[in-house]
C-alpha cells in the first residue's frame, strides 16, 4: 500500500507465495506413500535446503510489476532492445529511465549495469545482455549467459538489496533454448545463494504463461522441498552441472583455474590456514569476493573498513524499506502527523511533522518508523527541508530520544545530506534543552541545521505561507500569541 493506504498495481513479494507453499500443502492433501530411502550417502549435488528454498518465489507475471529492492531488465548491447519485458519497464518507469540509460553508454555481453527504478515501485534495474545463440558456440554462450545472472547477483550483493526480481534473460529474439538457459539460470542462483544465501532474502523469478512450466518442471531439481523430491530429481540433473559457483565447466581450459600449478595437490598441511589461502589466486570469482575470512575478523575486531560499513548499513536500510512498502501503515497515515506541503523559497520539498498528533503511548512506534521511511524514501533523494509543528505537545506527545536516535541511525545517508534545514516551531524552553542535548551528544551534524521559530511570522520570511498546509490550532495558537497576523491564509481543509 502507499502511504495513504490507496491500492496499487504493483505487487509487494512478500505478499507472493513461496516455492515451497504450494508443495506443503499437496503434502498435507496426498495419501501417497513416501519414496523409499536411497542408499547410504547418495545426494544430489543440490541437497534439500529448506532456508535456501524460502527465499524462491516463482510467480507468473510482469517483472515490472514488482516491489522489491531491485528487478532485472533483458536487452541489447545498446540498451535500446524492445521486447515484452523491456518495454513494460520502460512504460512504467517513465521517460526518465531512457535518458539515465544514454548515460550508461551501452553494455556488453555478459555485463550487468545498475540505473535507479523512477517510477516503478523496485528501487533500481539491472540491465543485463544475454547472448546470441548458435549451436557451434554452444560453449561461449553458456558462459555469456552464466555471467549475466552471476554480475546482476553480484551487483545485487554490493548493492546489500534484499530481494530481486528476475525476468528470464534469454529472450527470444536471441535464440536461446529455454530450457537449456532454464538450467544456467537456476543453478547459477542456488550456487549464489549456497555461498551469499545471508545477503539476499527474496529471488522472484517471473515468468510468462508460455514459460512457467519450464521452470516448474526444472526447478525441483535445484531446489527440491523435500528429501523426496530430491531423490526424484536426481536421475534428471544434466550432466555439466557446473562448478561450485554454478558456471559451466570446459575440461581443456580447467589447468588455467589455479596460479600454481606446478604446488602439487597433496601438499603438506602443516602451513595451515595460509598455505590455502594462496590457492585462492587472482581469477574473476577471487578478486569478486575479497578474502572473506579478514572481512570477518575485522567485524570480530571492530575494524571493518568505512566502506564495508556503509555497505552493512544500506543493506540494513532496505530491509526496513522492504517491510515498510509491504506493511499496511493507513492507521499511521490518519494521524496526518508527517505530510508533504509546498516549496520553501529556495525551491526544496517542505515536509511537516505535527507532533500534539503522535499520540507515543498509544500507536506502535515501529510502525511509525515505517511510516516515516515509506513517505520519506523518495522525498529525500533531493534538498528538502523539515518543519516540527510543537505547538500544544505535552507529555503523551514527546518523541523518545531512544526513537529519535534509532530512526537516525536507520534512515539512509540521502536524509542527513539532503535535510538542509529543520525548523522548530512554537518551542519551549524545555524542548531547546533536550534538543540541545540530543544534537550535541547524540547525533552529530544536526545542530547547524535547526532553527527555532517562535512566530508564523518568522516561519513565513522562509517558506511563502501559501506553500504550507496548516493545522487550525497551529493557527489559532499563534494568533493568540503573536497576533492574527496570517489569520487571511485558511488551513488546509484536508487537516
Amino acid at each position: 500500500m502507499d502511504p495513504l493506504g490507496a491500492p496499487s498495481q504493483f505487487v509487494d513479494v512478500d505478499s507472493l507465495p513461496g516455492w515451497t507453499d504450494a508443495y506443503e500443502a499437496k503434502q498435507l492433501d496426498s495419501h501417497q506413500n513416501p519414496v523409499e530411502k536411497a542408499q547410504a550417502g547418495v545426494r544430489s549435488p543440490f541437497p534439500y535446503r529448506k532456508d535456501i528454498n524460502a527465499k524462491i518465489i516463482l510467480w507468473k507475471g510482469d517483472v515490472a510489476l514488482l516491489n522489491c529492492t531491485a528487478i532485472v531488465n533483458t536487452s541489447n548491447e545498446s540498451l535500446t532492445d524492445k521486447n515484452p519485458v523491456s518495454e513494460s519497464i520502460f512504460m512504467h518507469a517513465g521517460p526518465d529511465l531512457r535518458d539515465e540509460l544514454q548515460k550508461l553508454k551501452g553494455c556488453r555481453t555478459g555485463e550487468a549495469k545498475l540505473t535507479k527504478g523512477f517510477n516503478l515501485a523496485a528501487r533500481f534495474i539491472i540491465h543485463t545482455v544475454g547472448p546470441k545463440y548458435k549451436s557451434r558456440y554452444r560453449t561461449a554462450a553458456e558462459s555469456s549467459l552464466y555471467s549475466c545472472y552471476r554480475n546482476v547477483l553480484q551487483l545485487a550483493k554490493e548493492q546489500a538489496m534484499c530481494s530481486i526480481g528476475f525476468c528470464v534473460v534469454n529472450s527470444l529474439k536471441r535464440c536461446y533454448p529455454l530450457e537449456d538457459a532454464t538450467h544456467i539460470a537456476l543453478r547459477t542462483v542456488r550456487r549464489f545463494l549456497e555461498i551469499h544465501g545471508e545477503t539476499l532474502e527474496k529471488v522472484v523469478f517471473a515468468v510468462s504463461e508460455l514459460e512457467e512450466a519450464t521452470y516448474q518442471k526444472l526447478l525441483p531439481l535445484y531446489f527440491p522441498r523435500s528429501l523426496e523430491e530430491e531423490i526424484q530429481s536426481l536421475p534428471y540433473l544434466p550432466a555439466d552441472i557446473g562448478n561450485a559457483e554454478g558456471e559451466p565447466v570446459v575440461p581443456e581450459r580447467q589447468i588455467r583455474i589455479t596460479e600454481k600449478p606446478g604446488v602439487p595437490d597433496d601438499a603438506s598441511d602443516e602451513e595451515g590456514l595460509e598455505a590455502d589461502l594462496s590457492f585462492i589466486g587472482s581469477h574473476a570469482f577471487a578478486r569478486m569476493e575479497g578474502d572473506v575470512d579478514k572481512q570477518r575478523r575485522l567485524i570480530l575486531q571492530g575494524q571493518l573498513s568505512e566502506a564495508a560499513l556503509q555497505k552493512q548499513h544500506q543493506r540494513n536500510y532496505n530491509r526496513w524499506l522492504c517491510q515498510a512498502r509491504a506493511e499496511d501503515l493507513s492507521d499511521i497515515a490518519s494521524l496526518k502527523a508527517l505530510y508533504q506541503t509546498g516549496v520553501d523559497n529556495c525551491g526544496r520539498t517542505v515536509m511537516v511533522v505535527v507532533g500534539r498528533n503522535i499520540p507515543v503511548t498509544l500507536i506502535d512506534m515501529e510502525k511509525a518508523l515505517l511510516y516515516f521511511i515509506h513517505v520519506m524514501d523518495h522525498i529525500a533523494v533531493k534538498e528538502y527541508v523539515l518543519v516540527y509543528f510543537h505547538t500544544l505537545t505535552n507529555d503523551y506527545n514527546q518523541l523518545d530520544s531512544n526513537f529519535l536516535k534509532k530512526l537516525y541511525d536507520v534512515v539512509d545517508a540521502k536524509y542527513k545530506r539532503n535535510l538542509k534545514a529543520l525548523y522548530f516551531v512554537h518551542p519551549t524552553f524545555r524542548s531547546k534543552v533536550s534538543a540541545w542535548f540530543f544534537t550535541t551528544f547524540t547525533v552529530s551534524g544536526l545542530k547547524e541545521k535547526i532553527h527555532y521559530v517562535e512566530s508564523l511570522q518568522q516561519l513565513f520570511t522562509a517558506i511563502p505561507p501559501e506553500q504550507i498546509d496548516l493545522p487550525p490550532f497551529v493557527l489559532e495558537y499563534d494568533a493568540r500569541e503573536n497576533g492574527p497576523y496570517y489569520s487571511s491564509y485558511p488551513p488546509s481543509p484536508d487537516l
